[in-house]
């Protein structure tokens, strides 16, 4: 591989090189936008509405899409189906752009062989029950940067900044949000490059 093809720094490298992976087994070209909804029956995920879920209180319910809306994006549940599949469900109020990288994050988690975090009771009283959840920090940023790097490759991410792209004009392209874009510019360091040349345009 072409050394400007990957950013610089060997963490972001190797997660690179694993998203690269990812495209080329989904058979996306170098530029083109990935589906991860396409994506996840290879990672035997089952992507489920909220709606279907059965059981959920209506305080619950009302919590999950109102005042805990931006709390939470989504998740795969840890014990699998009878054939080997795992629940995701995705939060109904986040558009489609974030939540291709809600999914592409639960995809790369399969992927990448990490095993999945549980939820536990820690601690019961008469105030109810203490839940606490496993968090593993460096298999969490493994599969958010390599997922966001599947959606957003390197190579034509590169290639945009130097065309004189807007991150918005990128997110568009790869039907992911403006943040994730913005992101990735950052983490491969093409942040500066892109703000110079966009306060340039400002200044002609």
């Amino acid at each position: 591989m072409i050394d400007y093809e990957l950013p610089p720094g060997e963490k972001w490298r190797q997660f690179e090189l694993q998203a690269l992976g990812f495209r080329d087994f989904a058979g996306v070209r170098s530029s083109a936008a990935l589906d991860p909804f396409r994506l996840a029956k290879f990672a035997k995920l089952l992507v489920v509405g909220f709606d279907q879920i059965k059981g959920l209180g209506p305080e619950a319910r009302e919590h999950l899409l109102g005042s805990g809306s931006e709390k939470w994006s989504g998740g795969a549940c840890s014990r699998p189906l009878s054939d080997g599949r795992r629940i995701v469900i995705l939060n109904p109020n986040h558009g489609r752009m974030r939540t291709n990288a809600t999914l592409m994050e639960e995809i790369s988690h399969v992927f990448l062989g990490h095993q999945p975090s549980r939820l536990k009771v820690v601690a019961e009283n008469e105030g109810g029950r203490t839940i606490s959840r496993d968090y593993r920090k460096a298999d969490e940023e493994a599969a958010y940067a390599t997922g966001a790097a599947a959606l957003v490759p390197f190579s034509a991410l590169r290639r945009f900044v130097f065309e004189g792209q807007t991150s918005l004009q990128i997110a568009k392209h790869f039907h992911v949000s403006r943040e994730l874009v913005e992101y990735r510019l950052k983490v491969t360091r093409l942040w500066r490059t892109y703000r110079a040349a966009h306060l340039d345009s400002r200044k002609t």
